[in-house]
C-alpha cells in the first residue's frame, strides 16, 4: 500500500485526494493546506484523514510514501525539492517549477534517490490525445504541416502566473506529447489589459524541424469558452474539440495535392482532395485516474513516467522562451539545450 500525502486542498487538490482513495494500491492519509475551511472539507469529504496546516510536518513524516502537489507554481520547487529529500515519490501540479534551472535540480534530485517524479499533465492522459498521438505517430495523416490551438474563456485571472503559464502550459505539454519533438524557436506576444497585472491574453508561434509551424492562442477576456485544436498533415487533418460531450476528436481524409507541370516553365499545380470526415471511439475512463494508476505503476516498476520530469522540463523551457518574447514584443527565442519528446 502507498500512502500518500497531498498538500494543497483548493481547486485541483480534491480531484486529487478523491482519485487516490479510488485506486487500488493508494491510500490518503493526511492532507495539508495553509486554510483551516479547506482542512474541514476534506475531513468532511474523508472521515478519519490527518489534516495540517503544518506543510513540512506532513512532508516528513516517515509513514507517507508519495506526495502530490496542487499549490500555485511559486511553491512548486521548494515543496517538491523538500518532498524529494525526505524520500517521497512526487506528482507535482503543472507546470513542473517555476524555471528550467529548478526543473533540472527536481530531475536530478529525484534521479539521486532513485523516486518518481512526475508531473500532472492531465490531458496527456486523456483517450483524446492518446488517440491523437497514436495517429499522427502512426503516419496516417503523412508529413505534418501545423499544429493550431484556441484556449480562451472569461476568467479566472490569476495572480502568480500570466496566462501563457495558466492556460498555454496545457497545449505546450500536449504538443510535446503528440509531434513527440521540441520546437528550435518562439515568438510571442501579449498584453495585460489590468493595471499592474500578468498578461491575460497572448498569441504563441512555436517553430519545428520539417516546416512544422505551431501556434496556440490564450485568453482570459473571452465571451465564450472554446478549447480547439487542429492538425494538418499532407493526408489527413485532425480537430479535438474537448468541449464537445461525444467525438471529441474528428479525423478528416481533406489536403491538397501538389503535382509537376512542365509546360515550357516549370509551374507547380495544386488539387484539393476532400474525402469522409470520421470520429474514432476514444477510452472514456477519468485522465486523472489514468494518470494516478500510471504513478502506482511506475513506483512499482521503477519505470519512467509519461509526463515525467523530462516532459516537465521540456514545457518549462518552451514557458519560458514564450514569456521572454512576449516581454520584448515578439522578439524570436532560441531554445536552446533541445531534447527530443518520447
Amino acid at each position: 500500500m502507498v500512502r500518500v500525502g497531498v498538500v494543497g486542498y483548493g481547486y485541483w487538490g480534491p480531484n486529487l485526494a478523491r482519485n487516490f482513495n479510488e485506486v487500488a494500491g493508494f491510500r490518503v492519509v493526511a492532507v495539508g493546506d495553509l486554510q483551516p475551511s479547506r482542512l474541514k472539507a476534506a475531513t468532511a469529504r474523508h472521515p478519519g484523514i490527518d489534516t495540517t496546516t503544518d506543510i513540512a510536518r506532513l512532508l516528513a513524516r516517515p509513514d507517507i510514501d508519495a506526495v502530490a502537489i496542487a499549490t500555485p507554481v511559486s511553491s512548486h520547487f521548494d515543496l517538491a525539492m523538500r518532498a524529494l529529500q525526505n524520500g517521497k515519490n512526487v506528482l507535482l501540479e503543472k507546470p513542473l517549477a517555476s524555471s528550467s534551472e529548478q526543473a533540472d535540480r527536481l530531475i536530478e534530485e529525484a534521479a539521486r534517490r532513485n523516486l518518481v517524479l512526475m508531473v500532472d499533465h492531465t490531458f496527456v492522459y486523456t483517450g483524446a490525445v492518446k488517440k491523437i498521438k497514436d495517429l499522427v505517430q502512426s503516419g496516417e495523416l503523412g508529413d505534418l504541416y501545423y499544429y493550431d490551438s484556441v484556449r480562451i474563456n472569461l476568467g479566472l485571472f490569476q495572480h502568480d502566473v500570466d496566462v501563457i503559464w495558466d492556460l498555454a502550459v496545457h497545449d505546450f505539454a500536449i504538443m510535446d506529447h503528440v509531434l513527440a519533438q521540441s520546437p528550435g524557436a518562439v515568438s510571442a506576444t501579449g498584453i495585460s489589459h489590468v493595471a499592474g497585472g500578468p498578461e491575460n491574453i497572448s498569441y504563441i508561434t512555436a517553430f519545428f524541424d520539417n516546416n512544422v509551424i505551431a501556434h496556440v492562442h490564450v485568453n482570459w477576456l473571452a465571451p465564450v469558452k472554446i478549447r480547439r485544436t487542429l492538425i494538418g498533415g499532407s493526408r489527413k487533418m485532425i480537430v479535438y474539440d474537448d468541449l464537445e460531450p461525444s467525438e471529441k476528436v474528428k479525423v478528416y481524409d481533406k489536403g491538397i495535392q501538389l503535382t509537376d507541370s512542365r509546360e515550357g516553365v516549370y509551374q507547380m499545380l495544386v488539387g484539393y482532395r476532400a474525402g469522409d470526415m470520421w470520429a474514432p471511439q476514444l477510452e472514456l475512463t477519468e485522465a486523472l485516474r489514468v494518470e494516478v494508476e500510471h504513478f502506482s505503476h511506475c513506483i512499482e516498476s521503477g519505470e519512467k513516467p509519461i509526463s515525467g520530469g523530462e516532459a516537465g522540463l521540456r514545457v518549462v523551457r518552451i514557458l519560458e522562451a514564450a514569456t521572454q518574447s512576449m516581454k520584448e514584443r515578439g522578439r524570436l527565442v532560441e531554445l536552446s539545450a533541445r531534447s527530443p519528446a518520447t
